[in-house]
Parts: C-alpha cells; sequence; structure tokens
C-alpha cells in the first residue's frame, strides 16, 4: 500500500453509512494511518460534522439511514466544491458511477466486498484525494499571491504583447491618467497618454520596448504625464517575458512614482543639511567628493555595498581608488549636467565583486562638486546573466537526443545559473526501479565523496523529493533526518524533481546559499531540464515505435511471402500421387521464392549413415556432390545433424567457424550464408530431412522457423498417407516376425503377471476416451487378467467379453498408443501378437509399396530387445480385396458392435453372451445391438455373394 502517513496523520475524516463494512472501515483507517475519523450514520450528521469542525475528506456508502449517498454529495456540492468526496459500494453500477460524477464525487470505487486489499485501496485513495485537494488549495493561494503582487498599489504594471501592444494593466497605473484606459488596449505602448500627448510617440519608450523584444533588460526614469504642470517622475523597469523555447511571449513593464526621491534631490541643492538628512536614509549608497576625488561626504549606508564603514572608506583612497579611473567623461558632464545610469564593477572588503549602477552628478555641497549615487544591481544582474545562460541552455537541449547528454548540460551549466559549484542529477531506472547518478560536478566529489544509487522509498533526500515531488532547499542540510551522508561537506542544498524522469541536486559549503533569487533560477532551470526529458522521451519513444512498426511490416511481407508459398505447397500435396511428386514439388515451391536459393529432400541410408539426395531444387551448382552428409550429431553438415537428432537444425551464420567444418566452405562458394534443416517426420517416424538455404545471413526467425517446421509435419503426414494408400492397393506382401523382450510390453506384463498365454489377433480401435484393444487369455481366467491390469498405468480401463473355461476375451483401452496404430499410419498391418510368461512374438505384414527396413527400425525403436525372427512374402489379392471392400461399407462404430459381439461369444452356439448382455457392454440399447449387428451381417454377405458373383461370371466355361 503505498500512503504517505504524513498526510493521514494530519487529517480529520467523516466515514458515512449504515453498512458493516463502514465501521471495519474507520478502525483500519484510524489504526493504520493515526487519522482522526469520525462515524456518523446520517445525511443530517454528516452535514452538522462538515458545517461544525474543519474537515479533509468525506467517505460516504450509498446507504444511509436518511438518505443515499448521493443525495448526500448534492448537499455537500451545494455548501462547497473544495471537500474531497468519495463514494464507495460493493453494489455499484455503471449507472451509480454516472450519477455520481455529474454530481461532483472526488473518487467513486465499487469493490465486491469487504476486504484487507479493499480498504489498502481505499485507504490509498483517500490519501490521493486529500494530497491532491491541499496542493489544489496551494495553487489558489499562488494564483491570489500573484493577483496581490499584480495589483500592488505601490507600482504601477503595463503587460504588452511581443509587438509592444497594452493587454493588461493594474490599478496603480490606471491611476495615473485621467483617460478611459480600457479604450487604449491594444495601442502602442509609446503611444499611450502616459507618455504621449497628440498622438507623439515617446521616443525613449519606444526604445527600452524595441530593446525588451530583442530580448534586453532595460531601465529608465520618465516624467509623466508629459508637458503637465503637475508631473510626477516614474523609474521604469522594462523586462522580457520568454517561454521554455526561448520566443517573447510578452513584456513587463513597471513603474515607481520617484517624484519624492527626485524632489528630495532637487532640495539637496538648496540645503545641505536637509541632502544629508535625506542621503542618511535612501538605499542607495551616496558619495560626494570635490574635483582631485578626494571625500567631502559618505552616507552611513556604505558598507551595504562595499563593506566598509565611512571613517574606512576615506582611508581606501579617492574615488577613483573605488570606482575606477574612466568612470566618466568630466567634459561630457559638464554638458549634460548630470549622467545617469552609468554600469561598472566594483570590489568590496571581502573581495567580493559587485555590479552597480552609478548616477553623476554636478552639486555644489559646501566642498564638494560632484555628487555619486551608486545602486547595487548584483543580483539584478546575475539574475539577467543567469537567465541569459538559461536560454542557451534550453536551445543546447534542444540538440540532445538523450536524457544522459542533458543531465550533464544541465550539471555543466549550474554554475553559471546558480553561482554553485556542486550540481548534480539522478535519472531514474524504471526497471530497476532505482534513482541512479548520471551526472555531477567535480565539487560534489570534492564535498560529498561519490553519490550512491537511491531506492525511491523516501527514506533518502532524492527520494523523499522525487516520490513526493516537492522541491527542498535546506540552508543546512545538516538539519534533515533524512540526510544519508552525516560527513559531507556540503551545506547549503535543494533537491527539486525532474518530473518522472529524476531529481536536481545543487549545493554549496556556504549555509543560506540560497535567497529569492536562486531559488526562483533554480526552479526555472529544473523546469527547462524537465521539458527537455520529455521531449527526448517522447522522441526515442517515437523512435522506438517507427522501428517496432518497420520491423512488424517486415516481418508480415515476409509471412505473407511465406503462406503464399506454403499454399501453394499443400495444394500441390492434395495433388499429388506419389512421393517423388511431393518432393519435388516441394523443393521446387520453395525455391521459387528470392528468400530461399536452394532446397533438397535426402534419405538416410542405413548401410553408409549418410543423407542420400531423392529431390532438389533451386540453385544446387553442384553442392550435392561435394560436401559429405554424415549423420552425426556435431561437425557435419547440419542435414546430418538434423537426421542425427531429430531435431531442427539452423546455421545462422555459415561464415562462422570457417575453419572448423568443411561443408562451410563448400556453401559459402555458393553464396549459401544461412541453413535450416527440418526432419520430415510424422508419428515419430522420420520420411527425410528437408534442409534449405539462404543468400543472407539470419534469414530464418523464429516466425519463420516455426511455418518451415510445421510445414516439415504437413509434408511427412503427405508422404505417410501416400504410403499407407499404396499399401492399400498391394495384394503383395512381407510377413515379419519379432521376438521380443520387453516388460514395458503391456501383453508381457499381463502374461507374466497372471502366467499364462494372451494374444492379440487384430482389431483396434481408436476413440477419444483412448484405444480400445481385444485380447485373447488362454490358461488363466479372464478375472484374474483385470486384477492384474487394474494397477497399470499404460491399462485406464478392463471389460470382460467372454468367459471360458481357462480363458476369454478381455477389451484394453491403453492409455498410450498401442503399436497396431502407428504400424497402421504407416501403412503396415500388426497381424498378431502373442505373449507367454517367457517370450512374446510379434507378426507384421509389410506392403511391398512400403520400405520393409523403415518399419523394422519402428518397431526396434519401440523395444530395444525386438529380435527379426523371420521374413516371407505372401500374396492376398483374394483376401485383400474382400476385406477392404467389406471394411469401406461398415462404419467405426458398426465394426466395434460386431467385434464385441464376436469376442463375447454372441456368435457360437450355443451362444456365450446374449444380445442385452453385449449391447450392456457397449452401453447401448438391446434393439441398438441388434440393428447393428443385422446391417454389418448383411454388409458382410453382400461382399461374399458379389465376389461370388464376379468369379462365377468370369470362371471359363460356364454358361448362363
Amino acid at each position: 500500500m503505498n500512503v504517505d502517513s504524513t498526510v493521514l496523520e494530519t487529517s480529520t475524516v467523516v466515514v458515512t453509512g449504515t453498512s458493516d463494512w463502514i465501521g471495519e472501515f474507520k478502525t483500519a483507517l484510524e489504526t493504520r494511518t493515526g487519522a482522526t475519523v469520525h462515524h456518523v450514520r446520517t445525511q443530517t450528521e454528516a452535514v452538522e460534522a462538515i458545517r461544525s469542525q474543519p474537515i479533509d475528506c468525506l467517505i460516504t456508502g450509498q446507504t444511509l439511514e436518511d438518505a443515499t449517498g448521493l443525495d448526500l454529495l448534492t448537499e455537500i456540492r451545494e455548501r462547497t466544491t473544495a471537500l474531497p468526496v468519495l463514494l464507495a459500494t460493493p453494489s455499484g453500477s455503471e449507472a451509480l458511477a454516472s450519477e455520481a460524477t455529474k454530481g461532483g464525487v472526488t473518487d467513486y470505487i465499487a469493490f465486491a466486498g469487504p476486504s484487507e486489499e479493499m480498504f489498502d485501496e481505499l485507504i490509498e485513495r483517500t490519501e490521493r484525494a486529500i494530497r491532491s485537494a491541499r496542493r489544489t488549495a496551494t495553487q489558489r493561494d499562488r494564483a491570489r499571491q500573484f493577483d496581490a503582487m499584480f495589483d500592488d498599489s505601490r507600482t504601477a504594471t503595463w503587460v504588452l504583447d511581443p509587438e509592444g501592444s497594452l493587454t493588461r494593466v493594474n490599478e496603480a497605473a490606471r491611476e495615473m491618467i485621467d483617460a478611459d484606459v480600457d479604450a487604449v488596449i491594444d495601442e502602442s505602448f509609446w503611444m499611450l497618454p502616459w507618455w504621449s500627448q497628440d498622438g507623439t510617440p515617446d521616443t525613449d519608450i519606444r526604445q527600452l520596448v524595441e530593446n525588451a523584444r530583442e530580448g534586453v533588460y532595460g531601465t529608465a526614469v520618465v516624467q509623466q504625464p508629459p508637458h503637465s504642470e503637475d508631473q510626477r517622475v516614474v523609474d521604469l523597469s522594462v523586462r522580457p517575458v520568454e517561454n521554455e523555447r526561448g520566443d517573447l511571449v510578452s513584456i513587463v513593464v513597471e513603474g515607481v512614482d520617484i517624484t519624492e526621491r527626485v524632489g528630495l534631490e532637487r532640495d539637496l541643492r538648496r540645503s545641505e543639511e536637509l541632502h544629508r538628512v535625506t542621503l542618511n536614509n535612501m538605499t542607495d549608497t551616496v558619495l560626494i567628493t570635490n574635483e582631485d576625488g578626494e571625500y567631502t561626504y559618505v552616507c552611513p549606508n556604505v558598507h551595504f555595498i562595499f563593506g566598509y564603514t565611512a571613517d574606512e572608506i576615506r582611508d581606501v583612497g579617492t574615488i577613483e581608488d573605488l570606482l575606477g579611473d574612466d568612470l566618466f567623461d568630466r567634459d561630457e558632464l559638464a554638458a549634460e549636467g548630470v549622467l545617469k545610469n552609468i554600469e561598472m564593477t566594483a570590489t568590496d572588503k571581502a573581495g567580493r565583486e559587485h555590479t552597480l549602477l552609478v548616477n553623476v552628478r554636478e552639486v555644489s555641497i559646501q566642498d564638494g562638486t560632484l555628487l555619486f549615487s551608486c545602486r547595487d544591481i548584483t543580483k539584478r544582474k546575475q539574475r539577467e546573466e543567469a537567465l541569459a545562460t538559461l536560454q542557451e541552455t534550453a536551445r543546447e537541449f534542444l540538440y540532445a537526443e538523450t536524457h544522459r547528454e542533458i543531465a550533464q548540460h544541465v550539471v555543466d551549466d549550474t554554475a553559471d545559473v546558480l553561482n554553485l559549484d556542486a550540481s548534480a542529477v539522478y535519472l531514474f531506472d524504471a526497471d530497476a526501479n532505482e534513482l541512479i547518478p548520471t551526472a555531477n560536478s567535480a565539487a560534489v566529489n570534492e564535498l560529498n565523496g561519490p553519490l550512491p544509487t537511491v531506492h525511491p522509498d523516501g527514506e533518502t533526500l532524492p527520494g523523499y523529493s522525487f516520490v513526493e515531488d516537492e522541491a527542498l532547499f535546506f540552508d543546512d542540510v545538516h538539519e534533515s533526518d533524512r540526510l544519508d551522508n552525516r560527513a559531507t561537506d556540503l551545506r547549503s542544498m535543494t533537491f527539486i524533481p525532474l518530473g518522472d524522469h529524476g531529481v536536481f541536486i545543487a549545493g554549496s559549503e556556504r549555509v543560506g546559499a540560497f535567497d529569492d533569487v536562486t531559488r526562483e533560477l533554480a526552479d526555472l532551470l529544473a523546469a527547462t531540464a524537465e521539458a527537455a526529458l520529455d521531449r527526448v522521451s517522447r522522441e526515442s519513444q517515437l523512435r522506438k515505435q517507427d522501428r517496432t512498426l518497420q520491423q512488424q511490416n517486415e516481418q508480415l511481407t515476409a509471412l505473407n511471402r511465406v503462406n503464399e508459398t506454403i499454399r501453394e505447397i499443400d495444394q500441390a500435396l492434395v495433388r499429388a500421387e506419389t512421393r517423388a511428386e511431393i518432393d519435388h514439388a516441394v523443393c521446387e515451391l520453395l525455391t521459387g521464392d528470392d528468400r530461399l536459393q536452394f532446397a533438397w529432400i535426402g534419405t538416410v541410408d542405413p548401410t553408409t549413415d549418410t543423407v542420400e539426395p531423392r529431390a532438389w531444387g533451386g540453385a544446387e551448382q553442384g553442392y550435392l556432390d561435394s560436401p559429405s552428409f554424415a549423420v552425426e550429431a556435431s561437425g557435419t553438415e547440419p542435414t546430418g545433424r538434423a537426421a542425427a537428432t531429430g531435431d531442427v537444425t539452423m546455421v545462422e551464420n555459415v561464415a562462422e567457424g570457417l575453419r572448423e567444418e568443411p561443408w562451410r566452405k563448400e556453401a559459402l562458394s555458393r553464396d549459401f550464408l544461412s541453413v535450416l534443416s527440418i526432419p520430415l517426420k510424422y508419428n515419430d517416424l522420420t520420411h527425410g530431412i528437408l534442409t534449405v538455404y539462404a543468400p543472407t545471413q539470419d534469414a530464418f526467425d523464429e516466425t519463420t522457423e516455426a511455418v518451415l517446421t510445421e510445414l516439415g509435419e504437413t509434408i511427412a503426414s503427405a508422404l505417410s498417407a501416400i504410403e499407407r494408400r499404396n499399401a492399400l492397393l498391394t495384394t503383395s506382401m512381407t510377413r515379419v516376425e519379432f521376438d521380443v523382450d520387453d516388460p514395458s510390453f503391456v501383453l508381457s506384463q499381463l502374461a507374466q503377471a497372471t502366467n499364462c498365454s494372451i494374444s492379440y489377433q487384430g482389431g483396434v480401435q481408436r476413440s477419444a476416451d483412448g484405444n480400445y484393444v481385444f485380447v485373447t487369455v488362454d490358461g488363466a481366467s479372464v478375472q484374474a487378467v483385470a486384477n492384474a491390469a487394474a494397477p497399470l498405468v499404460a491399462i485406464d480401463d478392463v471389460q470382460q467379453i467372454s468367459t471360458t473355461g481357462d480363458g476369454g476375451v478381455v477389451r484394453l483401452r491403453l492409455t498410450r498408443p498401442f503399436l497396431a496404430l502407428e504400424l497402421a499410419d504407416h501403412g503396415a498391418v500388426f497381424r498378431e501378437a502373442t505373449a507367454d510368461p517367457d517370450t512374446t512374438t510379434l507378426i507384421i505384414d509389410i506392403p511391398d509399396s512400403i520400405d520393409a527396413r523403415t518399419i523394422i527400425q519402428l518397431v526396434q525403436d519401440t523395444f530395444e530387445t525386438a529380435e527379426l525372427r523371420s521374413k516371407q512374402t505372401l500374396d492376398q489379392t483374394a483376401e485383400h480385396d474382400l476385406y477392404a471392400r467389406f471394411l469401406e461399407k461398415v462404419t467405426d462404430r458398426q465394426l466395434e458392435v460386431i467385434q464385441t459381439a464376436y469376442y463375447s461369444g454372441f456368435f457360437e452356439s450355443p451362444r456365450e453372451s446374449t444380445g442385452e448382455q453385449v449391447a450392456e457392454t457397449l452401453g447401448i440399447s438391446p434393439p441398438a445391438f441388434y440393428t447393428h449387428a443385422r446391417t454389418v451381417q448383411r454388409k458382410l454377405f453382400d461382399t461374399l455373394f458379389d465376389e461370388h458373383a464376379l468369379s462365377v461370371a468370369g470362371a471359363p466355361g460356364v454358361v448362363e
């Protein structure tokens, strides 16, 4: 729960409602946060509580004793819009949420029911609402402060647009003229009645505004209104206001009525004593000298600028020693009588430099002939220079491309902007959830040491400033209990958050280094840096999105091309009649795309343990004659590796490891730069290896690899279908017999467990529940076999079909694929399997259209101890044709019913099982069983009689 306990500890909260969870939440809020919480049950009590005491937040349920939560919300909003109001209910709806939003609810929370998680969320939202309300109140106070400054009755203020036209004026300025101010809005400032009469522009005022439009700060002393007997003297300051991009947005002119001060200066000529009294009360430093520069009068406040007492400054020397020899031209002064706003630099007693504006005037006061009025504008000058540096910094930020560059610019410019040598920038790493010191000045290392990485948990000053989004200023940072480095020599410090990007730090070893100007400049520097960081983040995100979109477009284009090729190959597989047609179509279509230069399909030759090509397409260039495609798991061509491991093998860069593997040289010489080799596997049987070559490195990304791998399975499935179809059309076949000594074979397990003979003689059914197999038991009761089968994980269910004296028939439901199904997928027939306690014999028929070595290898891979005992050739033309035609006529369900009836002894005489018993075994009704049985019998007789009719019709010498 991310809650600022300091906010809630000082808060008073009212919770309203009659639901049980209201009381539970009141207790949780008091216990966890220390907040002052009042629980009321009615709208009347809630309104009275708000009226009688300061309340920070109100939380209400929808159910009150005398009203609803929405009624209470309406009542409160008629009284105040500032108080945060949260409406929480476990029976929320979109309509209620909409009404609450229209009523001005601060937050609406709908929850499934009271829980710790719900209370945590509600506490967090309460803290967030209070904090937001306090922040809003602070902003309103600041706005009022600005308005108060603007409406200062002592200072006249004019706001101009960038063209110099009047847009706004305060009351103090209105009182300076007897004219309708609203009528002159949008007029040029130098044409306004404050300075101009009869439409004649004031050239001095115009020049000040023109300078401000160029970014130059200016001041002037003018008379107002012009040519009037009752004139006032106004000290004007004109300053430009620029945005973060350095663009001029407005010009602010401030005028202070200095008529009284000018009058005092005029009276000074009349009475030396009056001048002395007046000068003693002025903030500027006034010095009077004779023609030799010797002091005849030093005002008592001379130490404010120069650090000397009145007596000490006389010991320094003449006015030239203090202000310099070339301060002004004596002849020019004699001609003008007064020289104003001479800007110069002077050094005080402590060796610090001050920027002064000096006015020199001819006087005749006792022995003095020259009066020097000095105004210290050091702070103002520093601010102007800092603003100029900030403007240059903002321009530099426009060319920065990374957050690190901006951080370094901030550190580099801090000394010029803030006159502070120690500065640093922490940037927030969202992935690591840490504030990382990214840039710092040399003074930081000297005065503080290396900056550590900071966790944003509020325990340290940088972390607190970041998570609370609060600027911190310390005259002495050692007074803070969050200071983690007590050995630091830094004293004055500021920590200013840079939005979501990090924290700016600046400091000095001096105590009290932050005056109002320095604080303002620090905030302005941080705000400029934050805006630049926002820009870089946005541009970085846009570049990232552009790259991602480009990559996605490229991948989509490549995938579309691959998919188009796959569709063409799928169509070719459907039309293909032979394996050679499939092989040739795949290779030709794959290389028809420019992305693939060469493709071929090979078969493993077990005698040589190599992959032999059987089809290829594209620019082969004699490559199949060059390398050795040995079946090895490493160090050989990818085709051999895929054949050895049975896994997809990819080489992204053929040039890598050129010296270690000779085949790479042959591939590179033909511009084969990346390779993908895919085993053509279907039901764990490999029908060859497909290998493709591309003319570019990294041509096969994850998507392409996955699509081509899936294509390999499709090709293998098509090859397997061709083999099965050829097997059905072949009447000549090879019968092989195996001896198997494998205790994991389910029939061997049952035979050994029951000390009997278990035989399978065909008849396996595949369904969604598993594979059903009928087996004959000889030498043991079927109950004993059923008991032995029950604990075996390979057998999911056992059903007794028929029983004889010492044997019978059972149907097994197997959890694993049965060998007969795997053989059938490759066109072979699992004819018979007989297991006794000592040995197991398998008999398999392999059509001549299928490579017998493939089936033999499949059996030997299934049973490591399988030993080939015999092999013989059979011709089963009549039997094959008759059986095939019969299978074409019956459905899988009809075949299951007739097999179950047969093995149940239904067709024995006398019958061993009745139709009702068989129907119960199958889970169907007796009429349904008899219907299936008669249908199958009829189809069988049709097949037999049709075969007989064909035989008679074709027999020689038969006459109809």
